[in-house]
């Protein structure tokens, strides 16, 4: 990792010359802003456009129209098997095991999905550990899953907050509140990443720390999938859920996901294991016979409920192609990169304008962020970022005072870091 960044156009040209991966930006849709392109850190957010989910789309709807009902079986890539294809790529990006993932819903019903299989609470052990500041959908979720069990989420949910007078967790906050409440816990269930600080959490330590008090641990990836390195199987992480159309560029809306632990995906008892059933989920050499009673096919598929939406897959499937192309490997070490020097940049801007103007809230350390960098804005908040946005920045405003910014290895080059900082600091400066 490069330590002695340098502040100047020359130095962010020459470190975009060197990326081996500069060559993706040209797959992506760049969004315009007074006909130049725009500096857009908003994957966090919304990724971009590949140029080729068009086409992918149109095959999907060549079919449909050539071959009607029968695109089920006799599609290029038949539809009644189409979310089997994208589980190979799925689980290169998450670390899991083919059997342990698929492709599917939404990322808030797959959470509560999940939840009815593994938050079973019990007169001892009802209570949820989370993050302060959870993502709201987190948030609602927790609340109405505690309610359904008529429980009272004031009592039965325990958020982990920063120290005073910091802004993110350390692992062993975490660990001490799981050690603290462990008697009286059902389920530990944290983002990979916070959304609003952009702090990475340490996965392994907390599904260690859980297993070891007996308590289910699994986590919202939405923030972290296609950004940091996951190794879920690994890790032994019970379940996880996640969205696509953030870092995975898969459409607004986009397909979820789900990973679920090997160790459980072979349990096909619904009263042994718990879950909603529905027809996709059911052995798939019998489906069409229509019979009653749920016969659960022995892998992670068995948590699906309806069949698959081909379209917003072959928008998913655009997207993992170009992963794959890449590679994570290059894709993280870019990234760890693109993060190190946006930090750079900003604390040159920090260490010039003074904390009491601007500070960064997400962690120095690469091991403890992904992409996205926070930044808190003690003065002219609002005012720095409707200026950014008029001078072609595409960032992300969080009340009450914060700009989030995430500059992705598919499209985004060093130069965009150059630029915006720059922006940053005449703004400031005014």
């Amino acid at each position: 990792m490069i330590t002695n960044f340098e502040n100047n156009f020359s130095y962010a040209q020459k470190l975009d010359a060197a990326d081996d991966l500069k060559d993706f930006r040209e797959q992506f849709y760049i969004p315009k802003h007074q006909g130049k392109e725009s500096i857009y850190f908003n994957g966090n957010s919304l990724g971009l456009q590949p140029k080729s989910t068009l086409q992918y789309l149109q095959q999907e709807l060549d079919d449909w129209a050539r071959l009607g009902v029968d695109g089920h079986f006799d599609a290029i890539n038949p539809w009644v098997t189409y979310h089997e294809i994208l589980t190979r790529q799925l689980c290169n990006i998450v670390g899991a095991l083919p059997h342990e993932v698929v492709a599917m819903n939404s990322l808030t019903v797959n959470l509560h999905l999940l939840m009815v299989s593994f938050y079973r609470p019990t007169k001892k052990r009802y209570k949820i550990i989370c993050e302060a500041k959870a993502f709201p959908s987190d948030q609602y979720a927790f609340e109405s899953q505690v309610r359904f069990h008529g429980l009272d989420p004031d009592d039965a949910i325990i958020e982990v907050k920063p120290k005073r007078g910091e802004h993110y967790l350390h692992t062993s906050d975490i660990v001490d509140a799981i050690k603290k409440h462990s008697g009286e816990t059902a389920l530990v269930l944290f983002g990979g990443i916070n959304y609003y600080t952009g702090q990475l959490y340490d996965m392994e330590a907390i599904t260690k720390a859980a297993h070891e008090e007996g308590i289910i641990a699994g986590f919202d990836l939405a923030h972290a999938i296609g950004n940091v390195e996951l190794r879920l199987h690994d890790w032994k992480a019970d379940f996880a859920c996640w969205c696509s159309y953030k870092y995975l560029n898969s459409s607004p809306g986009g397909i979820s996901g789900i990973y679920i632990n090997e160790k459980y995906v072979k349990e096909t008892s619904l009263k042994k294991l718990p879950r909603f059933a529905g027809w996709w989920g059911y052995n798939k050499t019998t489906r069409f016979k229509m019979a009653r009673g749920f016969d659960a096919i022995p892998t992670a598929e068995s948590w699906q409920l309806s069949n698959s939406p081909i379209l917003i897959l072959a928008a998913h499937k655009a997207s993992l192609d170009i992963f794959e192309a890449a590679g994570m490997d290059r894709l993280h070490a870019k990234r760890k990169m693109l993060a190190a020097y946006i930090r750079f940049i900003l604390d040159k801007i920090i260490a010039d304008k003074g904390s009491e103007v601007t500070e960064v809230i997400t962690p120095a350390n690469e091991n403890e962020r992904g992409c996205q960098v926070s930044i808190l804005m003690h003065q002219r908040g609002r005012e720095t970022f409707d200026a950014l946005t008029k001078h072609g920045v595409v960032a992300d405003w969080r009340e009450p005072n914060v700009i989030r910014v995430a500059p992705v290895p598919l499209y985004n080059r060093f130069m965009d870091i150059w630029e915006f900082g720059q922006i940053v600091e005449a703004v400031l400066s005014k």
